[in-house]
């Protein structure tokens, strides 16, 4: 029965270096960006903040298709497995295309809707533009992560993840600064290394995609990709659109937030994107955990076994507690250290320490939702985190709304309006999960 923590850790590890590995070279991206100009910070916070609305869509999307293939894992009946599979990398690629065309030619337009101030809309533009084709790569990569979960095979995902870091912070050092004789091109050298080292990152994986696929159980033949039929990913795509509009759902929440905050000063959104870049770090962790949480809780599923359904949901939320814990703790200990990082204003330092202190609280709220979130959707329910998420989006932006403009308390209001939604949206969720029965 314990064996599914040595399952948990074998999944959630690997996926959780390779994110972590990522988050430090966003990290430090922002650290190089912050410390030349602040309005960078708003720049790259409102110009990443719809880009990656779309892309988790796309991620997002494809956990119908990890559900499903987890569940076949656990009925053990793998040949379905690989139906859903090959179904899914033939057909997963449309939507990204679209979305490519999309903010390489209209994203002055969305910028425009999120009332960004003539100041930051063109470093906005210059650096979606650049970042664009990376879409181009989301279909086979969120296809082959869900494959390696399902295989409950990871560890690519690190090797992965420090090419695409490693190179992107050389590239930043060389590009946005200047350095060893390359031309100073401050955001645009940002945007140009991320991408040129995605698409780095994305050989490695067709690498271990095509050379290394014995390897993974639930990875399909050549020939059974080209001869796929729509059925299988339609399928999953009627189970995964639920958590994609969530997300969506959440992600146009924060986008909400963000044209708040530029109606409050152009700063604003600079010192939200700033404290949420620290609070990412951890929620790598916790989301890392949760990936696992849905592959063996839908095996779990599969295997209609309730005891070990609960337990691995249970394992994973104290595990996420406490991360949630060392967060809170340390940034407490170190507000003032860690806001350094990214400016050296120190007014705005002083500024933004409550803030970064309220995201460290928020944390117990996002851990909650993010684990038993994937539980729930694991069981193969996703309609019911849709509905407590549409339901968060219109509380969320309302009540920001309400604290920002009605009780003048200017970005305190906003913090405290996301705090307030996670808290009430994990005790609900957790609610649902106890009145699961199989």
């Amino acid at each position: 029965m314990k064996e599914y923590k040595h399952k948990l850790l074998k999944i959630f590890v690997p996926i959780m270096l390779s994110n972590l590995i990522s988050q430090i070279q966003m990290f430090i991206d922002r650290i190089f960006l912050g410390r030349m100009n602040i309005l960078y910070m708003s720049a790259v916070g409102n110009a990443t903040a719809p880009v990656w609305t779309s892309m988790s869509f796309i991620f997002s999307l494809s956990i119908g298709s990890s559900i499903l293939i987890s569940q076949s894992v656990g009925e053990k009946d793998i040949e379905k497995a690989k139906d859903y599979a090959a179904s899914m990398i033939k057909f997963h690629n449309i939507i990204p295309v679209a979305l490519f065309l999309f903010w390489t030619f209209l994203s002055p337009a969305v910028f425009t809707l999120m009332g960004v101030s003539d100041n930051v809309m063109g470093l906005c533009v210059r650096y979606t533009r650049i970042y664009a084709p990376v879409f181009l790569l989301l279909g086979f990569g969120a296809s082959y992560t869900v494959i390696f979960q399902t295989s409950n095979l990871t560890k690519p995902l690190v090797t992965y993840g420090i090419i695409r870091s490693v190179l992107n912070i050389i590239l930043d050092y060389l590009l946005i600064f200047g350095n060893f004789g390359f031309p100073r091109l401050e955001i645009t050298g940002a945007a140009l290394g991320t991408t040129i080292a995605e698409f780095s990152g994305a050989g490695y994986l067709a690498y271990v995609a095509i050379r290394k696929r014995k390897l993974f159980f639930t990875s399909p033949g050549f020939k059974r990709i080209l001869k796929a039929n729509p059925i299988p990913y339609l399928r999953s795509v009627k189970l995964g659109v639920n958590t994609a509009m969530e997300d969506f759902l959440w992600n146009l929440g924060n986008l909400s937030i963000i044209r708040i905050l530029n109606a409050i000063s152009e700063t604003a959104a600079g010192i939200y994107s700033m404290v949420l870049t620290v609070e990412v770090i951890f929620v790598v962790v916790i989301g890392s955990i949760g990936n696992a949480t849905l592959t063996l809780s839908g095996e779990a599923t599969g295997a209609r076994d309730h005891k070990l359904y609960r337990s691995i949901v249970g394992t994973a939320f104290k595990w996420s507690a406490m991360v949630s814990a060392a967060a809170l703790i340390f940034i407490s200990i170190f507000p003032r250290l860690t806001l350094s990082l990214f400016t050296t204003d120190k007014a705005v330092i002083e500024m933004s320490v409550v803030y970064i202190i309220l995201v460290a609280v928020n944390l117990f709220g996002k851990s909650g939702n993010i684990i038993i979130g994937n539980g729930i959707r694991g069981y193969g329910d996703t309609k019911w985190m849709l509905l407590t998420q549409i339901m968060g989006t219109v509380c969320v932006v309302s009540y920001a709304l309400l604290c920002v403009f009605v009780f003048k308390l200017g970005m305190l209001g906003v913090f405290v309006a996301v705090l307030t939604d996670e808290m009430l949206r994990a005790i609900i969720n957790s609610v649902r999960f106890l009145r699961i029965k199989f």
